[in-house]
Formats: C-alpha cells, sequence, structure tokens
C-alpha cells in the first residue's frame, strides 16, 4: 500500500477526482474494515482538496454517530431528518448545499462552514449505512462534479 497519494495539485477538480478514484480504490481494495477505510478516504479528500471539513457518520439505530473525520471538531450525533446529514440519510440521496446559512435547519457544527455536500453510502439492499459530510470554506463550492465522483468513491467504499 502506497503511504502518498499521487495528484496535480492546479489540476481542476474533476482531473483530480480521476486521478484519485483509481488510488481510492486500490487503498480500501484489501481491507475489510469500513472504519479504516473510511479513515484513509477522509485523509485522501481532506489531503487533495484541502476541504475544511471530510468525514463520514454511521448510521446506528435511530441516529447518525460520528466516524473518521479530517478537520475541527464535529456533531457528535445527528437525528433522521435533522440537518443536512439527516436529511440526505431519510431520502437516500445526495444533497448539495450551495450557502448553509440558506439551508432551513442547518446544523452549524463549524461556523466556517460556508457550503457543504452530503452524500450517502447505501449498500445494495439499499439500506444507508453512513453518510459521507464534506464541508467547504466556501459558498457554492460543490457542484455536480463532486456529486459525481463522491457518489462513485461511496460505491468503492461498498463494493470493494
Amino acid at each position: 500500500m502506497s503511504e502518498t497519494i499521487f495528484f496535480t495539485p492546479n489540476a481542476d477538480k474533476a482531473t483530480r477526482y480521476k486521478e484519485i478514484i483509481p488510488q481510492i480504490r486500490s487503498l480500501v481494495s484489501s481491507e475489510k474494515d469500513m472504519t479504516a477505510n473510511m479513515a484513509n478516504i477522509s485523509a485522501v479528500l481532506k489531503e487533495v482538496f484541502n476541504f475544511l471539513w471530510v468525514g463520514f457518520y454511521f448510521v446506528k439505530e435511530s441516529e447518525l454517530v460520528l466516524g473518521p473525520f479530517q478537520g475541527p471538531i464535529a456533531c457528535t450525533r445527528i437525528q433522521k431528518g435533522r440537518g443536512v446529514c439527516g436529511q440526505s440519510w431519510a431520502r437516500g440521496e445526495t444533497i448539495i448545499v450551495p450557502d448553509v446559512n440558506s439551508f432551513q435547519g442547518h446544523i452549524a457544527c463549524s461556523s466556517a462552514s460556508k457550503s457543504e455536500i452530503v452524500v450517502p453510502v447505501i449498500n445494495s439492499e439499499d439500506e444507508v449505512l453512513a453518510i459521507l459530510d464534506i464541508d467547504s470554506e466556501m459558498n457554492g463550492f460543490f457542484d455536480s462534479t463532486d456529486k459525481r465522483y463522491l457518489e462513485t468513491i461511496a460505491e468503492i467504499l461498498i463494493n470493494k
């Protein structure tokens, strides 16, 4: 396993995603532990994109519980349907929020967060097992490019 992720720092985000996807696939392919794989994926995404916060929440009974992450201290537990993460879990779909201050019910874990994307990690039985949550310090940062590639990363995590 490589200890280095190779990417072109000044490339557009689609190019960087294309560069890291095969490396993420390789990184998680031989590891069975979901938590370990989530930790490494969080580290890769933080290093490559310098997001404010990137991490996972596990679905545990009736709430989301904080899992592996990179960034400032985070909310530990989130109820289903609450905030962006809870709504993504309830809907089973990716949510992009260009301005978190205009999202009704947003849970402010960090005042530095300006935009957010949340991607559910869904198994073959259509159950949401976890949530990938990423915050940026810039408004309008996330778009369909992020959605496409982050959903691919969530699939890699499940279908490795």
